[in-house]
């Protein structure tokens, strides 16, 4: 061993070495203290470390002893030099510990000879305790020993953008106000904790502030007016203009910027009239204050010309309270997405190639991924199991409680809860591509959405504010000509009150707020709505068009008949399974995997056509194949009839037949039934007592077909209808008036989709018809129609009774602002009044878009 170096002097803060895991220290200040060994003190960074050192004391050291020695062979020859007893414990020359370190990271690149020789992309693994080891492959660390792990690289943070609850077309790169409506932008992408809401933090520290001034301000006005405080009107308006002026410029202050900007946009909005009414009321009262004398007398009663600073003092506390309850209701609206987004694990439990398991953060998991899922824990990200099984919770997804058994083979979703087995699984789609990634972005765009009863609100708020403004003015003169005294004072106090009271805001968020509820509420149930018009029309649907495979079944055929003609090849089955491997079709996988089942395996296809709603061909080992409907092989010239009968004895059972040619003649018959699928029936039976008719649309024959709508009492079947065919089908419906909705998961269902007014796709289907949809049934069980349907009718209600309490809240605020009621019963409506009710017209139409979560 090396000759030990001396103890520092007492006192001494001078850096040192913890022999355990390297890390400098502060003898002032190391958390896991001191021991003697030799002769000599060492300190350590955490109780851990000291406990490592006082087990094996000389062999932390030797080991310690070998890590220099390796420092130094990295180094070009330098002329010794002598070690002094001051020098630091773990030095072995005189300089500093930076270039120690240094030195320590050319001795292990040296050592491994991996630090360069990496290549961009790969895999690089380090070592937890030395990470300047850099190795090119899994080993163990040539310094310390231990298993090197996989370098896990940094996740770059997600750029927040900032958009308006009203306006979804404004987005900006940082928070700030609507330059439409003034509102505060909320961030567009929602993250699993609620972020700090500075809008929120700001508002309630300027209302508090405001609401300390505002009370003792309204009790000097009071205590004047009532003769409670022995001062005089004109010292009473000095103590109220103290107490008001910072609630009327510095509490109101970002009112009157986004009042500003609403006229330099040329967008009237709420704070348009805000701004105004403030700041009318409170200029008015200081002026009034300051140099009475400058006002004709109609203004001045008693002598004396009234001011109003504690109008314009409580109305900023009024509308700041309502801004604090908009804001926190607001952000109830997001709560459905943050609930989805928290159903994610924050790590898993990845497999190496050499079996060894460790936790990674998830972002770190990538496609091919084996992932151990034990007993309790949630599925990090989709995928197939490769072997054990257990049972999965998967109602966050589909909205059933009853756990679902899974098996090697079977899918797994990311997010859902596993039951009391283990097993191992395959990742297939992480990050973004994950079934509770693309609910989270579908419900975001939605909710940003805009339904068409959503242009009834656009229409009347563009003129709104305007012609509040010119009432306001209407209001002022009237009150100024025919007004009791003072006139113009009264007039003044009315016209404010207008302004005050008007609210186009609740106007504007009578519609979103409730489509932002709604569409949450609806993911929880499994049904994710991609737009508002969606959410608004289904409710008017009186016709159901399904397709057959995937939707009214299970979408998961199996291969029940194989009966080839004489003469026929002997591997025609194989040859069948090969072009099929090339096929999205759910019926294509029944093939495959049936003739797997028997033996059969798949060669190569080359030259691969899917002829859509016909069938697929490809050259399979130098042999042209065919594989689909008789129609398909008696286009490219094939005689079909000697198969005629058993193809309708199959079809009379319900299966779906294909025939197979190669090399130009006939092979032989698949049959291929699908199961209906459990759930079907129920549904098909609520949705019957709605009152919508039901049709079964598909390109299965007519006798297949047939079979099916009839185990369902499905008595409008349209069969053998081509994928464009569809679309047609769609719109003669349309033309007979009828408001019709499609559901189905294919890529050939994609043009009927997009053609009906509400395209319905299962979640289990394909993207494209995800995409084509406007709604999606996430496990694609039609008993979400009924929960859609039921949501849309709620939904739309509740649109209605928001936009109803908008209108006539405006509608008879604004004429009792201005007086109208003065003539007959002598009643005036101040405008501390006008700015509660405002303030609570916006919170109390929130408030009612939040009950739909109920």
């Amino acid at each position: 061993m090396t000759k030990p170096a001396q103890t520092p002097p007492a006192g001494s803060a001078a850096p040192h070495v913890d022999p355990v895991c390297s890390m400098t220290v502060d003898p002032a200040k190391a958390k896991g203290g001191s021991a003697d060994f030799n002769g000599r003190t060492y300190w350590f960074c955490s109780p851990g470390c000291k406990a490592k050192f006082e087990a094996d004391p000389a062999g932390v050291l030797e080991k310690r002893r070998q890590k220099d020695q390796l420092a130094q062979a990295s180094k070009p020859a330098k002329p010794a030099m002598a070690l002094t007893p001051a020098e630091p414990a773990g030095h072995s020359c005189c300089r500093t510990q930076s270039q120690c370190h240094s030195d320590k990271t050319s001795a292990a690149t040296a050592a491994s000879g991996a630090g360069a020789a990496a290549a961009p992309g790969a895999t690089v693994w380090i070592c937890p305790m030395d990470p300047e080891v850099r190795e090119s492959k899994p080993g163990d660390c040539p310094i310390c020993g231990m298993a090197l792990e996989p370098e896990l690289s940094a996740v770059p943070a997600p750029t927040v953008e900032w958009t308006c609850p009203m306006h979804p077309e404004v987005v900006q790169s940082e928070p700030g106000s609507c330059p439409i409506c003034g509102m505060a932008l909320e961030p567009r992408t929602v993250t699993p904790e609620e972020p700090v809401n500075h809008e929120l933090i700001d508002m309630t520290r300027r209302f508090w502030a405001s609401l300390a001034l505002a009370v003792p301000t309204m009790g000097v006005a009071m205590g004047e007016m009532f003769g409670w405080l022995p001062v005089s009107m004109r010292t009473a308006g000095w103590i109220q203009m103290a107490l008001a002026t910072p609630v009327a410029t510095w509490a109101a202050w970002p009112f009157y910027v986004r009042a500003v900007n609403s006229v330099r946009n040329r967008s009237l909005n709420m704070f348009t009239l805000i701004g105004l009414g403030v700041s009318v009321a409170y200029l008015y009262s200081l002026v009034a204050q300051i140099v009475p004398g400058v006002f004709p007398h109609q203004f001045s009663h008693g002598g004396a010309v009234a001011v109003y600073f504690e109008a314009a003092a409580v109305i900023v506390t009024l509308i700041l309270l309502g801004q604090v309850l908009e804001l926190r209701a607001r952000s109830e609206t997001s709560a459905a997405i943050r609930k989805l987004l928290k159903l994610a694990p924050a790590t898993a439990r990845v497999i190496g190639d050499d079996g060894a398991e460790r936790e990674v953060p998830l972002p770190h998991v990538v496609v091919g991924n084996r992932l151990r899922v034990r007993p309790g824990e949630k599925v990090p990200v989709d995928g197939v199991v490769l072997e054990g099984e257990s049972r999965v919770d998967e109602s966050m997804v589909s909205g059933e409680p009853v756990p679902v058994h899974k098996t090697a083979g079977d899918r797994v979703v990311g997010a859902t809860i596993n039951g009391t087995g283990a097993f191992v699984m395959r990742a297939e789609r992480v990050g973004s591509e994950t079934l509770l990634a693309r609910i989270v972005a579908m419900v975001a765009e939605a909710q940003r959405s805009r339904a068409p009863i959503q242009r009834l609100a656009d229409k009347v708020s563009a003129i709104f504010v305007p012609v509040v403004i010119l009432v306001a003015v209407l209001t002022f003169i009237g009150w100024s000509v025919w007004g009791p005294e003072p006139r113009m004072a009264h007039g003044l106090i009315n016209a404010v009150a207008v302004l005050i009271i008007a609210c186009p805001c609740a106007l504007g968020l009578a519609t979103p707020m409730s489509i932002m509820v709604a569409t949450g509420r609806g993911a929880s149930l499994g049904v994710l709505f991609r737009n508002a018009e969606a959410i608004e029309t289904l409710r008017t649907v009186d016709t159901l068009v399904f397709d057959k495979t995937g939707t009214l079944t299970e979408g998961k055929p199996s291969l029940v008949s194989v009966e080839p003609v004489p003469g026929a090849p002997e591997h025609w089955l194989a040859l069948a399974a090969s072009v099929e491997l090339g096929s999205e079709h759910p019926l294509a996988s029944a093939i495959v995997k049936g003739a797997e089942s028997r033996g059969t395996l798949p060669a190569p296809v080359e030259s691969f056509e899917s002829v859509t709603g016909f069938g697929v061909r490809g050259l399979v080992s130098g042999r042209s194949v065919l594989v689909g409907s008789p129609e398909f092989l008696v286009r490219e010239g094939i005689a079909v009839d000697r198969l005629g009968a058993q193809c309708e004895t199959l079809r009379g059972q319900g299966q779906t037949v294909m025939l197979v040619a190669v090399d130009g003649r006939l092979a032989g018959l698949l049959g291929v039934a699908d199961p209906i699928k459990a759930s079907t029936p129920e549904a098909l039976a609520a949705l019957r007592r709605d009152g919508l008719r039901l049709v079964m649309l598909t390109g299965d024959n007519e006798t297949t077909a047939r079979t099916v709508a009839a185990q369902l009492g499905i008595d409008d079947v349209r069969a053998g209808v081509k994928p464009d065919g569809k679309a047609d089908v769609i719109k003669a419906l349309q033309a007979e008036g009828r408001v019709v909705a499609m559901a189905g998961d294919g890529i050939n269902d994609a043009p009927a989709l997009a053609q009906a007014e509400v395209g319905i796709a299962m979640g289990t289907g394909t993207d494209v018809a995800m995409e084509s949809a406007g709604v999606t049934l996430v496990k694609g069980d039609l008993r979400g129609v009924i929960r859609a349907r039921e949501l849309s009718v709620r939904t739309m209600a509740n649109i209605r009774q928001n936009l109803f309490f908008a209108f006539v809240y405006n509608t008879l605020g604004v004429p009792v602002a201005a007086g109208v009621l003065y003539p007959v019963f002598g009643l005036l409506l101040s405008p501390m009044l006008a700015a509660g009710a405002m303030s609570l017209s916006s919170v109390s139409v929130i408030g009612n878009a939040l009950q739909l979560r109920k």
